[in-house]
Parts: structure tokens; sequence; C-alpha cells
């Protein structure tokens, strides 16, 4: 089954937008969830959106296309447009999967569109098999920075669009649900307690009897967390001989 990509337009231009609206009408697997024609926007659409693809005009007023990309915390994979062709090498720099020259050609806009329709696939079959505990992620809240191995985590919580990561003596805020992030990691150390939370198994200290035969876990960390009933039949069954 064809997946869907949701794709955002940057360009100060609205003939160049339409431009590329048009040349996408032909690849339906595109879905364009929105426009914006300054990087202040363009910004806000992103972290709103959380689009797969951006096709990004370079040269805008004010800020540029490689300015908006230093001040996203998340960056989606993106397409280059413009028409200038010096700012190539410039491109590449940043990870972009293509340049395009304007006016687009149809011919080369469909390499384009082939190369980012491979390297989505390649994310998506990525993001199926779950992160092992050893390996490290980058998170970003606010002005500080953390590079930290997924076993590190004892706890995650659900708040609204984002969860509280749990480390160390350490928390962290990052903007996921909390459904996102279960189906990532790995369901050997950490497991669903209840609607709003995610443990690591490997930080459980003691475990006792709750009411209607629920279970209420401490861990080594000091939090106490009650597992709901259906995932405390689930827990019981995942741990007995």
């Amino acid at each position: 089954m064809m997946g869907t990509y949701t794709t955002l337009i940057i360009d100060d231009e609205r003939l160049a937008r339409e431009e590329v609206r048009r040349a996408l009408e032909s690849y339906p697997e595109f879905e364009i969830v929105g426009e914006a024609n300054n990087t202040e926007v363009a910004i806000n659409l992103i972290e709103k959106e959380q689009p797969d693809i951006i096709f990004l005009d370079i040269h805008m007023p004010g800020k540029s296309g490689f300015d908006l990309l230093e001040e996203l915390g998340t960056v989606p994979e993106v397409v280059f447009t413009t028409a200038y062709d010096h700012y190539a090498v410039q491109a590449f720099e940043v990870n972009a999967l293509d340049y395009l020259v304007k006016p687009l050609r149809e011919e080369r806009f469909a390499k384009t569109i082939e190369k980012v329709k491979v390297e989505l696939q390649k994310k998506e079959e990525a993001q199926k098999a779950p992160l092992a505990g050893h390996q490290k992620i980058f998170i970003k809240d606010g002005e500080k920075v953390y590079f930290i191995a997924l076993a590190e985590i004892s706890l995650i919580e659900s708040l609204d669009n984002y969860v509280r990561l749990y480390f160390g003596d350490q928390k962290a805020m990052i903007k996921r649900s909390l459904n996102q992030l279960e189906g990532k990691l790995d369901p050997t150390f950490f497991f669903r307690a209840n609607r709003s939370q995610i443990i690591n198994t490997e930080y459980i200290k003691e475990i006792h009897p709750y009411f209607n035969n629920k279970l209420r876990l401490l861990l080594t960390t000091g939090e106490t967390i009650d597992l709901s009933t259906r995932q405390s039949v689930t827990f019981k069954n995942r741990n007995s001989l």
C-alpha cells in the first residue's frame, strides 16, 4: 500500500508556490498540508504539522532557507527550490535531498520525487524497527541539549502533545506523542504502564498488589507507578513462568 507523505511548500513568491503545487499534482502520495511565504510562518507550520518533506526556497526576504533550517529543532527532509544555481554546494552541505532550479522541469522534478520517495521509505522502515537500549538519542529541550542512551531513560510521561523523559537526575521535554514513542521503543525493556506513562522495566525495584487486581510499581529512581487494569494483566502474563 502506498504511503502518504505530508508536504509543505515554502517560497515568498505565490507563483513559485503554485508551480510546485502543480508539479506535485502528478504524485498524489504527497499531501500538501500547508504553504508559507516567509521563514517565521514556515517555522510555525513545520512545528505544527511535522511534515515529512519541505520544498524550500533559498532566497527569501529577511531570513533565507538556510537560516530557517538552523532554527528548527527537528528538520524534515528538504528539497531546495531556487532561481539561482550557485547555492548547490551549500544546499548539499546541509543534507538536502535535492536542489531544483526554477522554473521547474517535469523530467528533472520526476527524478527528485523518486529520490525523495526512496529516502522516505528508508526512514519508514527504520522507524518500524525498535531502537535498542544501547542506542543513543539526541534530545533538544529549549536551550539544553542531551545525547543519552535509551537504557538511561527510566520513565516517559505524556503531557498533551509533549512527553517528559526522566534519565538520571534530569528531565527533558520533547514534542512527541506517547504512542509515537511506544512504537519505536524495544518492548523487551519498555512497557506501557497506563495511558500516560511508559516505564523502563530495568528500573523496577518493587512490585505490590493494588486494588482491583492492579499492580503498583516502585522504581529505583523513587517514582511510584500504577499499572492500569489491562496492563497489570499483560505485565503478569509477560513475566510469569
